[in-house]
């Protein structure tokens, strides 16, 4: 027996929250574009929830931290995909068409977008063609790019580790032992907010230690401590 061929009404987005009002109407036409999208807040002091329920979107609450509200809004969620959107992140025009192409494949068990860093100078450009070199050559995307997975697939995996830091990472890793992981061409743009509050350079190398310390056996706990310092 053949599955149903997967459609746009089968994607359901997955945005987890934390005091995001400014980014709230950004999201607005992915409304139409989908099967649903899912606004899971950590507890936002500002006007996020309030926004998000005013323009329609389902909203949804639970303890802070990104891998608990996404594995939150996964359960929750109706479609047979799931796509991971970091609030500052936009997806491009016609996301959905490659993404359906990319999880036909029964070899391909997840994928994300290439990176674009929202007015990037060469220092921001370089690193974005780094994170896109390493995405496709290690099959190791990041969360930023929009992962994106069949329900199916990403409840068996056991969801995101709830963890305080880099459970994009772990969970990719994890993910990568069971299929390939598929970088599309088609690219997202992320906000450059985090390297314009820390700076370029020392961000770079902030994101470069904690992978190491990873690699190190530290603590997550203590690495959450040092990236968030």
């Amino acid at each position: 027996m053949t599955s149903t061929p997967l459609q746009t009404s089968d994607i359901s987005i997955i945005i987890p929250t934390l005091n995001e009002e400014s980014q709230v109407s950004h999201w607005q036409e992915l409304q139409s574009l989908v099967g649903e999208v899912i606004i899971v807040d950590g507890g936002s002091s500002d006007q996020t929830v309030s926004l998000a329920r005013s323009h329609g979107f389902r909203v949804e609450t639970c303890t802070a931290g990104r891998g608990a509200q996404l594995n939150h809004g996964a359960g929750l969620a109706g479609g047979r995909i799931l796509l991971f959107l970091h609030a500052d992140t936009r997806l491009p025009a016609d996301f959905a068409r490659p993404l359906l192409h990319c999880l036909g494949k029964t070899s391909t068990i997840a994928g994300a977008f290439s990176l674009t860093i929202q007015d990037a100078g060469l220092l921001l450009q370089a690193i974005c063609f780094g994170a896109n070199l390493r995405s496709r050559l290690l099959q190791l995307p990041y969360g930023d790019q929009a992962i994106f997975i069949r329900r199916h697939d990403f409840l068996r995996l056991g969801g995101f580790p709830e963890a305080p830091i880099m459970e994009d990472f772990i969970f990719m890793r994890r993910a990568g032992q069971e299929g390939r992981i598929t970088t599309l061409p088609q690219r997202v743009t992320t906000s450059a907010r985090r390297w314009q509050r820390l700076g370029i350079i020392r961000t770079t190398l902030i994101n470069q230690f904690v992978i190491l310390g990873f690699y190190a056996h530290v603590p997550l706990q203590k690495l959450a401590s040092w990236y968030r310092r």
